[in-house]
């Protein structure tokens, strides 16, 4: 390994609907299209592009963040001209920079992410005093799927703001929550049924887009 890149990505929410290994797959393939020097793990018959965060494959994304490693320096142009060229179906590189080799793992560093959503089934009034209300909570109790069962946990600190952004038509809500090693990840439609409780209405969720991922230096 000679040369690591961060990758600023955006997926468009008509994208191929691929997750998982199916993601990973389109883009080590695309990697090894472009030609360029990519380091191969021991082991491993194609290089490794790791993402910050699993995303969806319904959603958007706006600033999704991958890291890429190359067996020798390059110039940026050169990254950038051979990535454009072979980027998979639905995805745009909006910018990239090369980072310290010694960093830990892109995915250990991501903190957090900021969801724009979708609302039906509320005015803004009420959808704004709800969000407040949120925050102003000490706890929130939910259930998640986990295998065959549903395990109990706090979403309240998994969530850093909540808000209305626009009053619409349609409302958008847009909603911080946090990646923690020990408590899992804020998922924003958990966040739209929390509202949803405190309102004492179901709220339809709409198109969901990531906005962007942060990382842990970003938070302060």
């Amino acid at each position: 390994p000679r040369q690591r890149w961060r990758l600023i990505l955006a997926r468009a929410p008509d994208a191929p609907a691929l997750a998982g290994r199916e993601l990973n797959d389109a883009w080590e393939a695309a990697l090894e299209a472009t030609g360029l020097p990519a380091f191969r793990g021991v082991g491993r018959t194609r290089a490794r592009v790791a993402f910050g965060a699993p995303v969806a494959p319904s959603m958007g994304a706006e600033r999704e963040l991958a890291d890429i490693v190359l067996t020798r320096s390059l110039a940026v142009w050169q990254v950038r001209d051979a990535l454009h060229r072979h980027l998979p179906d639905g995805w745009r590189l909006l910018d990239l920079h090369d980072v310290w080799l010694g960093e830990p793992a892109l995915a250990a560093q991501v903190a957090a992410a900021d969801y724009r959503i979708e609302i039906d089934g509320a005015d803004a009034v009420t959808l704004r005093e709800t969000a407040e209300a949120l925050l102003a909570a000490t706890e929130l109790p939910r259930d998640r799927p986990k295998g065959g069962s549903t395990v109990r946990y706090d979403l309240r600190p998994l969530v850093i703001d909540v808000c209305l952004a626009e009053a619409g038509p349609p409302l958008l809500l847009r909603t911080r929550t946090r990646f923690d090693p020990s408590l899992g990840t804020g998922r924003p439609e958990e966040v739209v049924s929390a509202l949803a409780g405190i309102a004492g209405k179901p709220l339809t969720i709409g198109p969901i887009v990531r906005e962007r991922l942060l990382l842990a230096t970003e938070l302060g």
